[in-house]
């Protein structure tokens, strides 16, 4: 079922089903594929508000990278880019997938293709002849268009200098950044910050002050937003992360980052449409970065229909999916983090927390409760305890855990380790590598779930119901967590 599910979700490569989504201005396609107008020159979102074009004039793209490389410039009018990313890199495992979430991580801005390739454990032409060949685009070419990405998002959401904002964005000169919006969006920075303003996208006198700004993080609905922030803030480690509630559960999540040029401090608060993503950093070159994790921690790129479709076949599942939906599978700002996290009760992550950790400079009234960055690997594993610190010690010579990992490697990696069983290893692929298809059978609570659905009291017989979810295990299990919740 998993290959057939894969195979569908190829979505651009099915010409007539892209142009029926165009026609009728579907917004559940926009981020799955991109279309091309070769009269214009344009390419868009399927949902574009303009006139829709003739069929013989169409062309269809899995990403913007593609369409730029054949010669198209963005849309001024729907933002094409301006969409939650495609739910095939949460679905997929290949090396195409691995390598974009690593590059919108920033890895090719930090370390180049060679960095890229070394993470991924491939050569540069292995990495550049897949990638060409799966979508449409070489490295450069991809990470190019992230960068137009978010630079265009800069310049027309916030106040920083167009010049902050080049180098926010990742590019190595004002130059570079002129010259690629200019190709991509056939206009200058400040003539797209004009428009903006005269949209109504952005006021005038909104000007971030020295290194805090606020974003828009779009999603597809429905999303579960008190779900996935009740899930955080139940596993919140003071000062490493806070929680703000009301009489209607949490409103808003606030956390601190270790980034590659310095600390940050992030603050979630859910949305009707969006998530208000305020952030404060040391260096901008972290924002890409900062970004990402976010999405990720808050699996918004997920598409919520697709886990509907299939969790809501099945008559036990089926009233909790329609009570609540859009529910989505928390992922993970730092690998090594989570792995150490895993390992440890909450009181004692706490207090190696408080120890170890780096405070952060004081921070303003709205980001209140957030003043340690989670220790590294290094540190725990010179002053942590027992077990602890041999993992620890492991994951800083090497035991990589980040997003661009094969999950099969990975866990084999991590089931070397002590203390590290199927159980733990499964969490944190689902975790940290957004993995959507795992069942979580051993986790108590999970079971206690299922039991109270009548559905399975044992491991054996979950993991035999457990095949009807595929590819939507993770998500099934999240389900299950909140039913045992409940029940308890």
């Amino acid at each position: 079922m998993t290959e057939q599910i894969l195979a569908e979700r190829a979505v651009w490569r099915d010409t007539e089903r892209c142009y029926r989504a165009v026609a009728a201005r579907d917004s559940r396609f926009d981020g799955q594929f991109i279309m091309a107008v070769a009269t214009t020159g344009i390419y868009c979102r399927p949902s574009c508000p303009a006139s829709t074009p003739k069929q013989q004039n169409v062309r269809f793209y899995p990403t913007s990278a593609a369409a730029q490389s054949n010669g198209f410039r963005a849309c001024r009018r729907c933002l094409p880019d301006a969409v939650p990313g495609s739910p095939d890199w949460d679905i997929r495992a290949d090396l195409a997938a691995r390598a974009m979430r690593l590059i919108s991580d920033g890895t090719v801005e930090r370390d180049g293709v060679p960095g890229l390739a070394r993470r991924l454990g491939y050569s540069e032409r292995q990495l550049g002849r897949v990638l060409t060949a799966e979508l449409g685009a070489g490295p450069l070419a991809l990470a190019r268009a992230h960068r137009a990405h978010s630079a265009r998002l800069l310049i027309e959401m916030s106040g920083l200098p167009l010049t902050d904002v080049a180098f926010a964005a990742g590019f190595s000169s004002v130059r570079q950044f002129n010259e690629t919006i200019r190709e991509v969006f056939a206009t200058t920075p400040s003539q797209l910050r004009a428009a903006s303003l005269r949209r109504g996208r952005r006021k005038a006198d909104e000007t971030p002050t020295g290194t805090r700004l606020s974003l828009r993080l779009p999603f597809r609905k429905p999303f579960d937003a008190d779900g996935v922030l009740t899930f955080l803030a139940d596993r919140a480690v003071p000062g490493v992360e806070h929680v703000t509630r009301d009489d209607s559960g949490v409103t808003a999540f606030a956390r601190t980052l270790r980034l590659a040029h310095g600390a940050g401090v992030v603050w979630l608060t859910a949305k009707d449409d969006h998530v208000r993503c305020d952030l404060r950093l040391t260096d901008l070159r972290d924002l890409s970065s900062a970004v990402a994790r976010m999405r990720r921690l808050l699996d918004l790129d997920a598409d919520p229909e697709a886990v509907t479709r299939v969790l809501g076949a099945d008559p036990a599942l089926a009233p909790l999916v329609e009570a609540i939906p859009g529910i989505r599978v928390p992922g993970a700002v730092d690998g090594d983090e989570l792995v150490l996290r895993a390992l440890l009760p909450p009181a004692e992550t706490a207090s190696l927390a408080d120890a170890l950790g780096e405070r952060v400079p004081s921070c303003d009234e709205s980001l209140e409760g957030v003043t340690t960055v989670f220790p590294t690997a290094a540190q725990v594993a010179e002053h942590g305890p027992g077990r602890v610190a041999v993992v620890a010690r492991a994951l800083a010579d090497g035991v990589s855990v980040h997003v661009g990992r094969d999950p099969l490697e990975m866990r084999a990696e991590l089931l070397d380790l002590p203390g590290i069983g199927p159980r733990t290893a499964d969490y944190v692929l689902m975790r940290v590598l957004g993995a959507p298809d795992i069942l979580l059978t051993g986790d108590p609570a999970l079971r206690r779930g299922a039991a109270a659905l009548g559905i399975a009291d044992d491991e054996k017989t979950l993991a035999e119901r457990g095949r009807a979810w595929q590819p939507w295990s993770s998500y099934a299990g999240m389900y299950l967590w909140r039913a045992g919740k409940e029940e308890r």
